[in-house]
């Protein structure tokens, strides 16, 4: 496994940086749970951002670095579905897209709206169609999801069908949430390390005492390893590397997300500190795909089939 970008991965990297500096802090005063912004999206789209996956040089590999370097952004961006599950169903699907298992309509959905293009996967196959506004309830104000979510009522009678395998379009998901959620380790992480590094106790900054920066350590090598995960899944295409992949980003979300809060003490429970749009849409994430006890079960039947 090739462990350094090459030259268009860097560049790539770099304009997309570049693009979303305007996006990296919160507007003044904003206590948001679940941020957007129509004009990066539209920005991401136009450049094309979203379709590396498609260019032969660059591959899923590209799209998985596209969609980790998003995820760590305060706004929330549909990057993780268009990128690396659009591309292997249909280019041209509308988006925003939203992915659901089959039977599992009372989950919530990620960036469900009217227009939006739901794709449902399981034993039946691929298929997929537009959500109106009949078909969606509006999430609860005082849940805590991070993303902008919402829940489908009912499914329409007629779905468009896709030639494709279930099973590889299930792959391509787990990739794509392992190095979202790689990403949104990244982003708390970054942010944690920061308070800490400025918040003084006892005359001195609180990363200097050393119980503290054991932990951060171990966190650190939680998030690392989960990015190199999703690299690799996303490389070798492999059904065992996917699941192990995402059960790691899942099992690592569990882990750090608390030790991120409790770092920084009264400020990790309010509104005023960004931790929580990092650490609230890895929740989610979290419980994607039945969570972290059906990938381990994947892992092993793809191991031992």
């Amino acid at each position: 496994m090739q462990l350094s970008l090459n030259e268009d991965q860097t560049q790539i990297l770099d304009f997309i940086d570049s693009l979303a500096k305007p996006f990296s802090t919160l507007p003044m005063h904003d206590v948001s749970l679940a941020l957007e912004s129509a004009e990066l999206d539209e920005a991401l789209v136009e450049n094309g951002f979203l379709d590396v996956m498609a260019v032969e040089e660059l591959g899923p590999v590209t799209a998985a670095l596209v969609v980790e370097r998003l995820a760590r952004l305060p706004f929330a961006v549909e990057a993780a579905a268009s990128a690396m599950v659009r591309p292997l169903i249909d280019p041209e699907l509308p988006r925003p897209l939203c992915l659901m298992e089959e039977g599992k309509t009372r989950k919530p959905l990620r960036f469900l709206r009217p227009g939006a293009t739901v794709v449902v996967a399981g034993p039946s196959g691929v298929k997929s169609f537009t959500a109106t506004e009949e078909m969606i309830a509006p999430a609860q104000e005082d849940t805590l999801y991070g993303y902008p979510v919402a829940f489908l009522t009912s499914l329409p009678d007629a779905m468009t069908s896709h030639d494709v395998d279930a099973a590889e379009i299930t792959r391509a998901w787990r990739v794509a949430i392992a190095a979202e959620a790689a990403g949104l380790l990244g982003a708390a992480l970054a942010s944690t390390v920061t308070y800490v590094s400025e918040r003084k106790q006892f005359g001195r900054p609180l990363a200097t005492f050393q119980g503290m920066r054991h932990r951060l350590a171990e966190d650190q090598v939680m998030t690392n390893t989960v990015y190199w995960m999703a690299m690799r899944a996303a490389g070798t295409g492999s059904q065992a590397d996917a699941a192990m992949a995402l059960q790691h980003a899942q099992e690592a979300a569990k882990r750090v997300c608390y030790d991120y809060h409790q770092f920084l003490g009264g400020m990790g429970m309010t509104l005023e500190h960004p931790l929580h749009l990092w650490t609230y849409r890895l929740k989610l994430l979290t419980a994607e795909l039945g969570g972290r006890g059906a990938q381990g079960l994947a892992a092993a039947e793809a191991l031992w089939s």
